[in-house]
């Protein structure tokens, strides 16, 4: 059995909506019924299980990973059904935050750039096309990222920043949201800051330095599932895949890194994570589920399911030849690189 059959006979059906979805390019019937069985998922109900009566979650909305912010943005993920009513508390409260004057006035500049923290309304926006629960605010949010781009393409929060250049890490978000957000709202300057952003990226090479080509940082060279407001390449094959970009001769170099670090069995590890999962109320980092835990020899399903739909996407083949090793030691050759 191959490893994208393997994913197809996973019991999350997430993880089969997105083979059947990204891979297999089905439609119709066969996609509701697994965006339904997504929301009766074992893990639905667990990330949705501290919900009060009137459907918010306490704390503040951007508690890692458990606030509402965080919440919405997994269900899009997860590739849970558009238009779920139930879900407005939730995005009340992200909204009401994001709109509320404490948070205006954390923006500011640094050498007369604007600061923004991209990546939160990038998310914010993004979950909530997915999910069908976008209102006027989702243009607000759009128009808030438009106005405070960097000439470079992209976004930076940093009170340090030189200002010479945006931060990758706040930037891949917002180029995905403002892609959506052109597509669904048919929102053309949208749609010219989503290429200044796809630009910024693609000039290096999705993780390399334009001085000298060196890998940027490490964990950009590294497989997460989840990324939530993280960079690695993987995640950025994922957004250019959803531009239809993925087969720009600038991808190259990360997808063959991606490639080289297919596993015996054909699947791919997740290297790092970002989450700790546990129920009791940790400072940080706090995930309801668990998502398949860090390991370099064996399959993590979400990193390869991930993986399998941007290979896909990019017309590279999804299984390797039997004589080509795509293990762990090809990989940090790839990293020094």
């Amino acid at each position: 059995m191959n490893f994208v059959d393997q994913l197809l006979t996973s019991d999350e059906p997430s993880i089969r909506l997105q083979i059947r979805l990204g891979v297999e390019g089905a439609t119709g019937a066969q996609l509701t019924d697994l965006r339904e069985q997504v929301r009766r998922s074992p893990r639905v109900a667990a990330l949705l299980s501290e919900r009060n009566e009137d459907g918010t979650i306490d704390g503040h909305p951007y508690r890692k990973w458990s606030g509402a912010h965080w919440v919405l943005v997994t269900l899009a993920e997860l590739g849970y059904p558009v238009g779920d009513d139930t879900l407005l508390p939730l995005r009340e409260q992200t909204l009401q935050w994001l709109f509320s004057d404490d948070y205006l006035r954390t923006l500011g500049k640094v050498h007369r750039l604007p600061r923004l923290h991209a990546s939160i309304e990038g998310n914010a926006l993004w979950a909530m096309l997915s999910l069908g629960l976008a209102d006027e605010r989702a243009d607000g949010l759009a128009e808030r990222l438009r106005n405070r781009q960097w000439p470079d393409g992209g976004w930076n929060c940093d009170r340090m920043a030189s200002g010479r250049t945006s931060s990758f890490t706040e930037s891949l978000i917002p180029l995905r949201a403002l892609q959506l957000h052109a597509r669904t709202r048919s929102a053309t300057d949208s749609a010219v800051a989503a290429a200044d952003a796809g630009e910024y990226f693609l000039r290096r090479r999705l993780y390399r330095r334009l001085r000298d080509g060196s890998v940027i940082n490490p964990a950009f060279v590294q497989l997460h599932y989840p990324c939530y407001w993280h960079y690695d390449i993987l995640f950025a094959l994922t957004v250019f895949s959803e531009t239809g970009q993925i087969k720009d001769e600038r991808c190259s170099d990360a997808l063959d890194l991606l490639t080289n670090k297919r596993l015996p069995d054909g699947g791919f590890p997740a290297e790092h994570r970002y989450y700790r999962h546990t129920r009791a109320m940790v400072p940080s980092q706090r995930s309801l589920v668990d998502w398949g835990g860090v390991s370099r020899r064996h399959l993590n399903p979400w990193v390869s399911a991930r993986a399998a739909v941007v290979l896909h996407a990019a017309g590279r083949p999804l299984e390797s030849p039997a004589n080509t090793p795509g293990t762990s030691g090809s990989h940090r050759v790839s990293e020094r690189s």
